[in-house]
């Protein structure tokens, strides 16, 4: 591993936790286990830029994975997270994705797939693909790719996250055509799975929010082959890096 990774663990099994902090310590990453989700929020809240990546236990005392997920996003909203939990109930899946959460691990699970995630998550966050282009136009929208703005007419900037701006982009470069599923979840999320197939229905979700008020954009849903973004100026992009959106 050529950098130190840096691993936020919260996880309050006894035996669980030491033993994930000790194997993923002894594989190069620099790991800090905490035993629940308040010590863990105590230790982000003092150094939100320290860790790379988070890994929190769903179910845990004085303050559970979902809630410290919550805070951890509004602390700093770009960390990636990964849960680990018993719980397989869809709701909860869909309650972690809109919570910001990158991937799931049920367990049980093999400690050396633990560390497949993680590399597979800091893959898709760290070494993104460059951008065809720098602007879109969707409608009334101007989506800048590169500083993963949304503007609608002359209103504010809308700073998207990093999987927001890379599904916009992967439907933009398709606009009125069909995006494959499959597709969209193997570029994106590195695989075709059940888990990032719910996060991407959570995030499809989002951009139709965010395109909603310019009535003439809309992305469809076809079923079990995937989605197309309708746009009435398919063809309008700009690569001119230098313009600027106020």
């Amino acid at each position: 591993m050529e950098e130190i990774v840096r691993v936020l663990l919260c996880e309050d099994d006894p035996n669980l936790g030491p033993l994930l902090s000790e194997f993923l310590t002894s594989k190069g990453y620099q790991t800090d286990h905490y035993v629940d989700g308040q010590e863990g929020w105590d230790a982000f809240e003092q150094q939100p830029d320290r860790w790379d990546i988070c890994v929190l236990d769903v179910m845990m005392p004085r303050m559970d994975g979902f809630e410290l997920a919550k805070r951890i996003k509004e602390k700093n909203e770009a960390v990636p997270i990964i849960f680990l939990t018993a719980k397989t109930l869809s709701e909860d899946v869909e309650h972690g994705f809109n919570l910001g959460a990158d991937d799931y691990l049920k367990k049980p699970f093999n400690t050396v797939e633990l560390t497949m995630r993680i590399d597979a998550v800091l893959r898709r966050v760290q070494g993104k693909k460059p951008e065809p282009v720098a602007f879109y136009s969707i409608g009334d929208y101007t989506f800048d790719t590169q500083r993963q703005l949304l503007m609608y007419k002359d209103g504010e900037p809308k700073k998207l996250t990093t999987k927001e701006t890379d599904l916009l982009t992967l439907l933009c470069m398709h606009a009125n055509e069909l995006m494959e599923r499959n597709y969209a979840l193997k570029t994106i999320w590195g695989e075709d799975s059940y888990f990032n197939a719910r996060s991407m229905d959570v995030y499809i979700t989002k951009l139709r929010k965010h395109l909603s008020e310019d009535t003439r954009v809309e992305i469809q849903n076809k079923h079990g082959k995937g989605y197309k973004l309708i746009t009435p100026n398919a063809n309008s992009q700009q690569s001119d890096n230098n313009t600027e959106i106020i």
